[in-house]
């Protein structure tokens, strides 16, 4: 699926090379999410590590569900939610606010269909989506890669990106935003596949304890 891409970035990028010689092949894979529930999940993931994350996720699916089968809710599902059940999940109030906010957005047409939002380029879809409360460059971003499957996108905000980049690099520091923007523009139009071998990069350092 990512051949193209990852034969670039080899010839491109030495370090890379190394990454993808150790990790193997790419499985990134759009995720088939609305992107409604994409974005719940990428909001419920903001400033909380991965594991904590997926547990109030899993929660708050629990409140949907039925015969043991979690699932995200509908808009007016989440907007008829009482507060006290959200936080009782371990959803913060900003969090819930967010969310909310999500689903009044589907609601007016800020947030798009997943129809209507393939014909959007991404610079499009991070503008109309930033206009929400709670939903800032890296949720849309994170959109763009796992629901819509877009190649070119690297956030630079994102620290297991920067931290990636610290350890396949040998860097003491992590690089600035701004710095890794402008490094990175070597692996277009194949950012996100670079981003996925970065973010691998760092569960495979814990692995083998760097």
């Amino acid at each position: 699926m990512h051949e193209q891409a990852i034969r670039t970035l080899k010839r491109r990028d030495e370090r890379l090379r190394h990454a993808i010689r150790t990790i193997g092949p790419c499985t990134l894979a759009p995720s088939g999410l609305s992107p409604f529930h994409s974005l719940l999940s990428s909001i419920g993931h903001q400033q909380l590590h991965g594991v904590a994350a997926k547990a109030i996720l899993g929660r708050f699916q629990a409140l949907y569900g039925s015969n043991g089968r979690a699932r995200y809710p509908d808009p007016d599902e989440l907007l008829a939610t009482p507060f006290a059940d959200l936080r009782k999940v371990g959803l913060s109030r900003a969090k819930i606010a967010a969310f909310r906010n999500l689903a009044a957005g589907v609601a007016d047409g800020t947030v798009p269909t997943l129809a209507a939002i393939g014909g959007m380029d991404d610079l499009e879809i991070v503008s109309r989506l930033t206009e929400l409360h709670g939903v800032g460059p890296w949720t849309a971003q994170m959109l763009l890669i796992f629901t819509l499957g877009r190649p070119d996108v690297l956030p630079v905000d994102d620290f297991g990106i920067r931290e990636g980049f610290r350890l396949l690099y040998g860097k003491r520091r992590q690089p600035k935003p701004r710095w890794l923007a402008e490094f990175g523009e070597r692996w277009a139009p194949h950012r996100t596949v670079a981003a996925w071998y970065l973010w691998r990069y760092v569960e495979h350092a814990r692995a083998v304890g760097v």
